[in-house]
């Protein structure tokens, strides 16, 4: 028999075919062990649940912000000078009228002086301006005694002219003196004025919070007056400012009780009301917050303007009434799986299509309160319509619905397997 040679490239062939079969082989021989693997095993869905109860719940709203005195007043100086002394220091606590610091008052004294001065004068020229009206008076009175009884022929009309010209200008610069003496008073006033305002003195009863002056430093008020002393009144009772969140500001009221706590007393809570949620707003880095106020009691003056406080603000109080883990709102049925038809290879190699399976609640046609839950009865999950109320996000207020204490409730699902 004659031998046929295999040439280079038709040997690779089939040696490239033989190891495609052994790979497809290897695949197959997977496939089949992987579906008789996963036929021996079928999945278990478990189920947590949580029991429904009758409670008190309380809602709040948490929001952050800082303490400030209930009055707080800048002092400062409207005139310019050198700080002749200060007689008080920081946490002084300080009366109504009480003396701050006072400002040198030399160059003031010396103006004032000289508005005496001017004030005298101006007093001695209109004596002088008075006498002369009474000289010019007299002068003119005779002329016309003396044009009466002349009949008109002395003294002449040019002489009678010109004393009732001088009489006219006698009485004019004793009004402009009168002038000059009122303005001199004036002047006068106003330096006494800045005399009295170089002696600083609290406008409040309260203690000082800051201090920015020393004494022989220099005050410049040219355009504004410079801030001296800062004041607080009455620290016992102060305000608590914080933000609240556009999403709970519509549950914050007036009246409402709260109680915060501050970094530097981390054990100890402290309560507050609420006196003023204002309307205006504040954005910042895209949040929208509304400031709201609440007033404090500090007796102990253990609190300090500019502390960060954290407060929880009660805006609803319910007693007695059914509760239901937050969680059973949020539970969805998983997919439930059909059992396999078909063991074959093939099926147990190809994709099959997802199987359809209630993922989603239903709609919401009785509106945002309305809500489906899942119970657990022999072992089935069982659909429940229920009406809830307020939530405090860990438990949820059920108004209405076939939920009573001590209902299981399915809040989450456990997946499991068994041999």
């Amino acid at each position: 028999m004659n031998k046929v040679l295999e040439t280079g490239p038709l040997k690779f062939s089939r040696r490239l075919k033989l190891y495609a079969a052994l790979v497809l082989l290897v695949i197959v021989s997977a496939a089949v062990i992987f579906a008789v693997f996963a036929g021996k095993r079928s999945g278990v869905v478990q189920y947590k649940t949580d029991q429904a109860r009758r409670g008190d719940l309380v809602v709040i709203v948490t929001a952050t912000g800082t303490l400030q005195p209930t009055n707080k007043v800048d002092v400062g100086s409207e005139l310019s000078g050198t700080i002749k002394s200060v007689e008080v220091d920081y946490n002084s606590k300080v009366k109504a009228g009480q003396i701050l610091a006072r400002l040198d008052t030399t160059k003031l004294e010396a103006t004032i002086a000289q508005s005496r001065a001017s004030l005298e004068s101006a007093k001695a020229k209109v004596q002088q301006a008075q006498a002369t009206v009474v000289e010019t008076k007299a002068k003119l009175s005779q002329y016309q005694k003396v044009w009466d009884l002349s009949g008109g022929k002395v003294p002449s009309q040019t002489e009678m002219d010109a004393a009732r010209a001088a009489y006219e200008r006698a009485k004019a610069d004793a009004a402009n003196y009168s002038a000059m003496v009122s303005q001199s008073q004036a002047a006068l006033k106003a330096n006494l004025t800045d005399l009295s305002k170089t002696v600083i003195k609290s406008p409040i009863n309260g203690i000082v919070l800051t201090r920015s002056i020393e004494p022989g430093q220099t005050v410049a008020a040219s355009f504004t007056a410079p801030v001296l002393f800062t004041l607080a009144e009455d620290l016992t009772k102060m305000d608590l400012h914080v933000n609240v969140d556009e999403a709970d500001i519509g549950k914050v009221q007036e009246g409402q009780k709260a109680v915060f706590s501050v970094a530097a007393y981390p054990n100890r809570m402290f309560e507050a009301g609420i006196t003023q949620a204002r309307y205006g707003s504040s954005t910042t880095s895209g949040v929208v917050t509304y400031e709201t106020v609440l007033k404090v009691s500090n007796p102990d003056l253990s609190l300090r303007p500019g502390m960060t406080a954290t407060a929880d603000i009660t805006v609803k109080k319910l007693e007695n009434v059914i509760l239901i883990s937050s969680a059973a709102l949020r539970f969805t049925p998983p997919v439930q799986q059909e059992k396999k038809t078909s063991t074959g290879l093939v099926g147990a190699l190809l994709p099959r299509p997802p199987k359809s399976g209630s993922q989603q609640r239903d709609s919401l046609a009785a509106g945002k309160q309305q809500r489906r839950i899942w119970t657990l009865k022999n072992g089935k999950l069982t659909p429940v319509s229920i009406t809830i109320g307020a939530s405090n996000g860990g438990v949820t207020e059920v108004t209405s619905g076939d939920i009573q204490p001590g209902t299981e409730v399915v809040t989450d699902v456990i997946t499991g397997t068994k041999k």
